[in-house]
C-alpha cells in the first residue's frame, strides 16, 4: 500500500495535467512508477520527466548496457519495483536471463562482454562505495570516452533518486506481482 496518493486525471490541478499529458503523449505512453508520486509537484515531475527521458533513451549508452546499470542499481538500492520494470526492459534489450539472474543474486555475471563487463563493475562500484576506483573510472573512460562515462554516473545517479523514491513511497509493484527479493526491515528507530 502506497504512503501517498497518486494524483489521477479527474483530480490533477492543470499543471498536474500538462506534465500527465506531457508523459503520456512521449516515449512513456503512461505514467508509472516514481512519476505517480512526483506528480505532487508538478515543476519536479516535468523536469524529473525530461531528464530521466533523456538518461532512459538518448544517451550515447545502447539500451543494454543502460539496462544492466540499471539493474545494477535496483537490486544495489533494494527496489522491488524498479527491478520488476527494468527486468522486464532489459530482456527487451536482449540481456539473458541467466545475467539477469546473477545480477539479481548480486553477483557478477560470467561472460560479459568488455562493455557490458565495464559498466556492471562501474555501476557496482558507484552503488557500493558512492565513488569508483581509480582503475575502474581509468578503464571505463579509456573503452567509452568521456561523454559516456558521464552519462552512465548519471544513468546511475538518477535510478538511485528512482529507487528511493519508490522505495520512501512505498509504491507497489502491480497487482499479482510480487517483489523479486526479500526486502530488509525498515525499523529505523
Amino acid at each position: 500500500m502506497p504512503r501517498i496518493t497518486f494524483p489521477t486525471p479527474d483530480t490533477m490541478d492543470a499543471e498536474q495535467r500538462r506534465v500527465y499529458d506531457k508523459v503520456v503523449s512521449g516515449r512513456r505512453g503512461k505514467i508509472v512508477g516514481p512519476l505517480r508520486a512526483a506528480l505532487h509537484s508538478p515543476e519536479l515531475a516535468d523536469r524529473w520527466q525530461a531528464l530521466g527521458e533523456f538518461l532512459r533513451y538518448n544517451t550515447s549508452l545502447p539500451p543494454r548496457l543502460s539496462e544492466l546499470a540499471i539493474l545494477v542499481t535496483g537490486r544495489a538500492c533494494q527496489s522491488p519495483f524498479e527491478w520488476y520494470a527494468h527486468r522486464a526492459e532489459a530482456l527487451k534489450a536482449g540481456i539473458e536471463l541467466s545475467i539477469i539472474d546473477e545480477l539479481l543474486s548480486q553477483r557478477i555475471p560470467q561472460g560479459l562482454t568488455e562493455s557490458e563487463s565495464l559498466v556492471v563493475r562501474y555501476a557496482r562500484e558507484l552503488n557500493q562505495f558512492n565513488s569508483v576506483s581509480d582503475t575502474t573510472y581509468a578503464a571505463t573512460l579509456q573503452h567509452f570516452g568521456e561523454r559516456t562515462v558521464v552519462e552512465l554516473t548519471a544513468l546511475v545517479g538518477y535510478y538511485t533518486m528512482v529507487a528511493m523514491t519508490l522505495n520512501a513511497h512505498e509504491i507497489p509493484l502491480p497487482e499479482g506481482e510480487t517483489a523479486a527479493f526479500d526486502l530488509p526491515q525498515k525499523d529505523m528507530a
